[in-house]
């Protein structure tokens, strides 16, 4: 693993940020640090294993297609996200916990959680798990 440019760093940061907003942004402070952690448990284990099927870096992570639907070309969305803007108050919260997640000072809420989905759903995936956090509107899951 190389040395990041400050570019390429900017560019982590922001599409991470992106997809906190666009998958948590009403979920506060706790549920927006949890959706972190998600990111950055996958992001642990690619780099443990040498690559993984959900990415090895955090851009590849984020916009691997079906997993962070915010992302999805039909999600209402994915507007929102390429749109908003560090004068939104959200949104540059979410790139503070971006920021933290990465620099590795940002504590794991969720028990290494690699996986979630909002309680009103029931995925084929969550068939039979039991989740290891309950975050506001949503249930995180360690699988891998």
């Amino acid at each position: 693993m190389g040395i990041k440019s400050n570019n390429e760093l900017d560019k982590e940061i922001d599409v991470f940020a992106r997809t906190l907003y666009g998958e948590a942004r009403g979920e506060g402070l706790t549920g927006l640090e949890a959706v972190a952690n998600v990111i950055m448990n996958r992001l642990k284990i690619s780099r443990q294993k040498g690559k993984f099927w959900w990415g090895n870096d955090l851009v590849s992570i984020c916009k691997k297609p079906y997993q962070f639907s915010c992302w999805n070309e039909k999600d209402v969305n994915l507007i929102k996200i390429n749109d908003i803007t560090a004068k939104d108050k959200i949104f540059a919260t979410c790139v503070r916990i971006a920021r933290k997640a990465v620099a590795g000072i940002l504590k794991d809420n969720t028990n290494g959680a690699t996986h979630y989905h909002a309680k009103y759903i029931e995925p084929f995936w969550a068939k039979n798990q039991i989740p290891n956090a309950d975050i506001g509107q949503h249930l995180f899951y360690k699988i891998s």
